[in-house]
């Protein structure tokens, strides 16, 4: 259904202007704006969604992160387990006297 609407001319220009900066046509950007304000397209409700979808909850905190954030926090916890692990068992080896794999007896002493 068409309507027909007046604008004032810096009004119209500056619905011009935004519509092409946002990649969209005058109709569509007013059809959106018509939207958003009846109530019928909320931005908010459309955030909480894609979060719902995309972001995944951080089993400590509850903050919501991204799938990729979450892969690369797994893999540094890893690593830093891995390595602490190492640490610990350097310095029981250190305790008992052992020779650490890898380490030089002549400056690390027990």
């Amino acid at each position: 259904m068409a309507v027909s609407v007046r604008l004032e001319p810096l009004l119209e220009k500056e619905l011009e202007l935004t519509a092409k900066r946002l990649g969209v046509t005058k109709s569509q950007f007013i059809v959106s704006a018509l939207e958003r304000a009846l109530g019928r397209k909320n931005p908010y409700d459309l955030l909480l969604k894609v979060q719902a979808e995309v972001l995944e909850p951080l089993p400590e905190s509850g903050e919501l992160i991204s799938p990729t954030k979450a892969a690369i926090r797994s893999k540094l916890k890893t690593k830093r387990d891995a390595t602490q692990a190492d640490w610990l068992a350097f310095q029981e080896a250190k305790k008992q006297g052992k020779v650490w794999p890898g380490s030089d007896p002549e400056t690390d002493t027990p």
